[in-house]
């Protein structure tokens, strides 16, 4: 961020919104934004307690299982996609449909198919986050230095080295960018899969402060969930970043 020609850290600008939030709090404009302090003063209680305890363990275990599907469809439909041409003449149409379509709208559905309870939150998390993997997992394959591709043919390369050694490296920084939005749309998943379902996890704690209006626990709640998203999709982008020089000159 630049202010003035000149470079502003970002914890500048958070502070500037925490402080902003702050006055808005104790001017009393507004009952469902209390003042920060409060919230992160009852945040210590809502953390130590079983409740929390016990739904972050239920979303964590339902978003590892849904990303972890996810990581493995995704990678391989897309690289199957990027290397056998009928295969994308199939899922090709579908997979950008899917990219952009409201996914949530599927929840109900999936809830008639797998009950109320931690499968459809799974699923929900795998169509949300698999899509994207797919597609940007079949854009760097497809789009992998070809004169590397030449190179490794010319020296005798079987299939496996041209997979491990030229196009997955050589896609790399795509396939982890795919990752990254995977990563940021699981998120989502877990909270409107649980928030829809509402008996089970984060979702269930939403409902229930926004039903009573504690407003200080609901905010301490979603900055958790903020958190959690962010400090995942910089982790990635910052792995991200290590392996740019894989991508050449495209």
């Amino acid at each position: 961020m630049q202010l003035f020609g000149k470079k502003i850290p970002f914890s500048v600008s958070l502070l500037f919104w925490c402080v902003l939030w702050e006055l808005v709090g104790w001017m009393g404009w507004s009952s469902i934004f209390p003042p920060i302090s409060k919230i992160l003063l009852v945040a210590t209680t809502v953390f130590t307690t079983e409740k929390f305890i016990k739904a972050m363990e239920i979303s964590l275990r339902t978003f590892a299982l849904g990303m972890s599907l996810a990581l493995i469809v995704g990678i391989a439909l897309g690289t199957l996609m990027a290397r056998v041409k009928i295969v994308q003449e199939i899922l090709g149409m579908w997979v950008n449909i899917f990219v952009s379509a409201p996914i949530s709208a599927l929840v109900p559905i999936l809830m008639g198919i797998l009950g109320i309870g931690e499968a459809t939150v799974v699923a929900t998390v795998f169509l949300f986050a698999v899509f994207i993997i797919i597609l940007d997992t079949q854009v760097g394959i497809s789009k992998a230095d070809r004169s590397l591709v030449e190179m490794g043919k010319s020296l005798g390369a079987t299939r496996y080295q041209m997979f491990t050694k030229i196009l997955v490296l050589s896609a790399l920084p795509e396939i982890l960018a795919g990752i990254r939005l995977g990563v940021i749309r699981g998120v989502k998943g877990v909270v409107i899969g649980q928030l829809l379902i509402s008996i089970i996890g984060i979702g269930e704690l939403f409902e229930f402060y926004s039903m009573h209006f504690l407003m200080e626990e609901f905010w301490s709640l979603v900055i958790v969930v903020f958190t959690f998203a962010f400090l995942l999709s910089e982790a990635i982008a910052f792995f991200e970043r290590r392996v740019e020089y894989y991508a050449g000159n495209r």
